[in-house]
Formats: structure tokens, sequence, C-alpha cells
């Protein structure tokens, strides 16, 4: 999605993807086939897991990658590529492989999100837009998936598209947010597009449009009896907005027998005012009533509101949902973990650096998750070369690539591939799930975690092992050795 129609996605892409494709062709390069990971480093406010999003926008800007004639003529204009360089991208197609985990999966460091096998000019040019949609979509299901654990069942809605860093950010964020555990948005447009439900009732100026609020409350009513939410705090929310939305339900809901309705508080102190209120509904016989608070929410927020018996049955989080405020970086990277031989053999690639946290797992690889056969719960992951196979007929010894002193067994277990094909030479080989079915399957993926993985403060440490064959792959790289 973007705002103007005419923009051709395949042109964002960072510069250096240009010069080294005109560099790879003209050093004969380009047909030279490439492996690439797509993971990240760490996971957004130092939380035990990460929820992956993003790869439908990828399928679609795969599907309509080219370069038009406007492209070209800008290309042209910079005077530093070859006329065969821009041969090549008038004609310009994706033929490789990718692999990627669904979207909804709980997802570790260090792990491929997105595998790519491609020519080498290929593999390059998608790197900028598929970090853009992975880190942006991945952060904010993340952090939409931690509000959600922490209302404990309660309804969370996403309500940050005019605090957003721009439209697409608005629209696929909300997006993300639902496939995080959030029941609709606020964002007309994601509802349009992608099937976020997107719903609303009032703001205060509405209130303020009429000259009471008793007049504005009983307007709404007429209005919408079925789904009528009164905004309650634009006065004073104890003594005269939620009396006067008692009044409205009164005159106008209650002849009619609807009992569902609603009141909404975005101000002041929230578990006060969500206590007192609540006794002022039931009082009145509204007990079926929902109260709904917003006003700058976050995870830790809402556990405190709860801890206090704040009396809440939805919340409505925005700027620190949707700009994912604590921690807005995924921090994923895209790296060449091998390249093909004409012979078709494989010859892993290493990036080694003094951060040893920025040092690559190298080779076409497999990922594998361990789920117990008696719990159902995810034991860890385990990263194999491409060609490995994992028997789950026995036990399994593993390893902390971290600390390869701490090993540990696995048995009774069943090993699941995460990674699945999506394209297979050029062409689309993968059967899209629809928005809901992303969402149910994020919401069962995370009931696989074990809760210590899930807690907000010093989660356990997931397992992401190295299979044996691998680590000795890694080991002779790092020391030189073939």
């Amino acid at each position: 999605m973007t705002t103007d129609k005419n923009i051709n996605l395949t042109m964002l892409c960072d510069f250096y993807e240009l010069t080294m494709g005109n560099g790879y062709l003209a050093a004969g390069m380009a047909d030279r086939v490439t492996y690439f990971d797509l993971f990240f480093r760490s996971v957004p406010d130092d939380g035990g897991f990460a929820i992956a999003a993003g790869l439908e926008q990828i399928i679609d800007y795969i599907q309509d990658l080219h370069f038009g004639p406007e492209d070209i003529a800008y290309l042209r204009g910079r005077g530093i590529f070859s006329e065969d360089f821009l041969k090549y991208l008038e004609d310009f197609k994706f033929t490789g492989d990718i692999w990627a985990v669904p979207e909804g999966t709980p997802v570790f460091p260090r792990e491929p999100l997105i595998i790519v096998r491609a020519p080498a000019i290929q593999a390059q040019l998608l790197e900028t837009y598929m970090l853009c949609m992975i880190n942006h979509q991945s952060l904010i299901a993340t952090k939409a998936n931690r509000i959600v654990r922490a209302a404990k069942g309660r309804t969370v809605l996403e309500f940050g598209s005019r605090r957003a860093q721009g439209g697409d950010a608005a629209v696929v964020g909300a997006r993300a947010a639902y496939i995080g555990g959030c029941a609709g948005t606020a964002c007309a447009l994601s509802d349009q597009l992608y099937g976020v439900p997107a719903g609303g009732t009032m703001a205060h100026a509405w209130i303020q449009m009429f000259d009471s609020e008793l007049d504005a409350f009983r307007a709404y009513c007429r209005t919408y009896p079925e789904s009528a939410t009164l905004l309650v705090d634009t006065y004073n929310t104890l003594q005269s907005g939620v009396p006067n939305a008692i009044k409205a339900f009164d005159e106008i809901l209650k002849p009619l027998g609807i009992k569902k309705c609603g009141i909404r508080l975005d101000s002041g102190d929230l578990a006060y005012l969500s206590r007192h209120a609540r006794k002022m509904l039931d009082d009145a016989g509204w007990t079926e009533c929902t109260i709904t608070c917003s006003n700058s929410l976050d995870e830790h927020l809402i556990q405190d509101l709860l801890n206090q018996g704040a009396c809440i049955d939805c919340f409505g989080v925005g700027e620190r949902l949707i700009t994912a405020e604590s921690e807005p970086v995924f921090g994923g990277v895209y790296k060449l973990a091998a390249v093909e031989e004409p012979d078709g053999s494989i010859t892993p690639r290493i990036k080694i650096s003094e951060n040893v946290g920025k040092i690559t797992n190298p080779h076409f690889k497999k990922l594998y998750r361990f789920y117990g056969r008696d719990t159902g719960k995810a034991v860890a992951d385990y990263l194999c070369v491409h060609d490995e196979t994992v028997d789950d007929s026995g036990t399994l010894e593993i390893f902390d690539p971290e600390a390869t002193w701490k090993r540990k067994t696995v048995y009774d277990f069943e090993a699941r591939e995460m990674l699945v094909p999506i394209f297979q030479g050029g062409e689309l080989v993968y059967d899209r799930p629809t928005l809901d079915q992303i969402k149910a399957y994020c919401a069962a993926q995370v009931d696989t975690l074990w809760d210590e993985v899930k807690r907000f403060e010093n989660p356990h440490r997931y397992y992401v092992d190295l299979s044996q064959k691998l680590w000795d792959i890694k080991d002779a790289l790092l020391h030189g050795r073939k």
C-alpha cells in the first residue's frame, strides 16, 4: 500500500543494491545463485519471543517486481550504470525460490524468518522492501501480543492511526496488531484493504457540538441504539458523564429492550474512575454496560490497572502500540549465507565481527521446532544444514550455541519444519491463509510456549540450537579452516 499508486515499489531499495547489481553483471556474477537469510538479533523490550508478520505484503511485492520506463530513465540519468545493466533491468523478473515461517509464528533471535535462493542481482534487490515489511509488522505484532496478554482476556483495540509514522504504517500496523491479537482497529482503510474489523463511536467534539452533554448522549443513542458507547470524560466523569450516560440509556435504550451498551474513559485515574463508574452503572441496573478505557496505554500500564482492581472490559491502545514506543526498532537484517557453485554444490559464507552478536550462521539451512508429545509445548528450535533430517523417534542432545557447555537432552518430542515454500522458480506456490486464519494460528502457537518464556520481566531464554554439522561448519569458517 502506498499513497501514490504510480510509485513502483521495486524502486524502494537502497541505492547500493543497484550499484552492486551493476557490479555483479560487470563481474560476470549476475547469474551466480546465492542464499540469503533474513533474521533478527534481539527481541524487542527484552521479551522472550517475537511474532513474525509482513509476509503477505512481500508476496504482493515480488509478484509485481519490474522496472518501468520511468525507472530506467532515472537510472540512466545517474550516469553510473551500464547499458547492459539497464537492459537487464528492463527484462527483470524474479525467478528464485523463497522459504519463510508463516505469519503469526513466534520466532527467536538469529533464526531465519525468510530464506531467499536466487541469482545474485535478484536476491540483492529484495533486501530493503523485505526488511521494511518484516521489521515493521513483526515489531507491531510483537508489541500487540504483549499488550493483549497483559489484558488477560479482555478486548484490546488498536487506536493508533493518528500517531503512526505515516499512512502506510497506520494501515499495515493495524493489520500486524490484529495478527498479534487485537480484536479490531479504528482505521477504516485497514478494514477496507485487509479486513481488520474497524469500529468507533465518538470524539469529544461530538459532545461539545451539542448544547449539553445529555443532549449529545441522547442523539447518539437514537442514531446507534444497538452499539451505543458514550465518551463520558468531556466535562466531569463521575459528576456528569456517567450520570448523563445512565439517563440516556434509561430514556432511549431501555424502552427498546436494549441492554448492550458501553461507556469510554479517555483521561484521569482510570483505575479509580472505572471502579466508581462500574458501581454507578450496576446500581442503575446497567450491569451489561461495558467500560472501555484509552489514554496512552501499554502492557505495563494495563497490568498495573488490573492489579489495582480496575473494572475495565476493553482497552483502546494507540501511540504506544502503533509506534512500539518502548523499543521502536525490530532490528532484522538480511545476510548472505551461501553461494551455489556451477556443479550445484553449496559453499557456505559467514560474516565475522568483533561484535559476537553480529556473527552470522552460515549455509543453506532448515529450521525445526521441537514440541513435547506429552505437553504440546515448544521445547527448542533447531537449525541444521539443508540436507540434514531430524529423527524424532528417540532422544537428541542439543546445546546452547551461546554457551556450548550448556546442554539439554530432548526426548518424546515431535520435530516440525518451520520454513515453508513460498516461491519456487519465481512462481508462487504458497496457499495464502486469510487474516483471521493467521490471527488464530498466532494465538495457537503462542499458547505452545511455556509461561516462563512469555514473562515480561526476565523471560526464560528459549533454546535455538545448531546441529553438530552446522556448528562444525561455522567453527571451521571462524577459524579459517575449509
